[in-house]
């Protein structure tokens, strides 16, 4: 019985879960921010679009 206590007090490995979580909606919102078609995404593209067409006089 008390191993199985233990076992269920135990919450060495609950830390990495939750880094796992935290890791992936990092990746959720990274894409989101930065995909094509999201705010940072069009901002880039227009931004180099207009440094392009600076430097080739269009």
């Amino acid at each position: 019985m008390d191993k199985v206590l233990a076992f269920w007090n135990d919450e060495e490995g609950a830390t990495a879960v939750e880094y796992g979580i935290i890791a992936g909606l990092m990746a959720i919102i990274l894409v989101a921010v930065f995909a094509e078609d999201g705010f940072f995404g069009t901002a880039l593209t227009t931004t180099f679009q207009n440094i392009a067409n600076a430097m080739t006089g269009q």
